[in-house]
């Protein structure tokens, strides 16, 4: 199925994927599952490509080949990231000292009225996998997506 993809087809599913990766990460958040830090900052990836997919889509074709290798870009560094908050999620290596473990104190007051979500402890696991290995697993697929097709683009 993947081969009989056009590139501009392949970028109307990036689009359609990253839409739905995002909009997931919202239903889940506001299910109660309280993103930390560096979930945060693993949906920039999704807010810088869902709109450029877009864009992309509509754009000039023989600007697709480009196009697709700049979101592929983005979304291998995504799941380069997400490999890197999966890791300590399961403790391989220390993540950031302001979200994992007791937290740590900074120059800046704490918004005590805030919740605490430790980058350490996944809110949720769904069969053995937390929010941030599928990031990592989805991301990789559209970045390999993205490449093959830039290849025959």
């Amino acid at each position: 199925m993947l081969k009989s993809l056009t590139p501009l087809q392949t970028m109307q599913m990036v689009f359609a994927i990253t839409l739905a990766v995002i909009i997931g990460a919202w239903l889940f958040e506001f299910a109660g599952y309280l993103p930390c830090e560096l979930c945060l900052k693993q949906r920039w990836a999704y807010y810088a490509v869902v709109p450029l997919s877009a864009l992309f889509a509509i754009a000039k074709p023989q600007w697709m080949r480009q196009a697709l290798i700049i979101v592929g870009l983005i979304m291998l560094a995504s799941c380069i990231f997400g490999i890197y908050h999966s890791g300590v999620e399961w403790k391989f290596w220390a993540g950031p000292t302001t979200c994992t473990g007791g937290g740590a104190f900074t120059s800046k007051l704490p918004d005590l009225d805030a919740p605490v979500v430790m980058c350490d402890k996944p809110a949720i696991r769904i069969l053995g996998l937390s929010l941030a290995g599928y990031n990592a697993l989805i991301s990789g697929f559209v970045a390999f997506l993205a490449f093959i097709k830039a290849r025959q683009a």
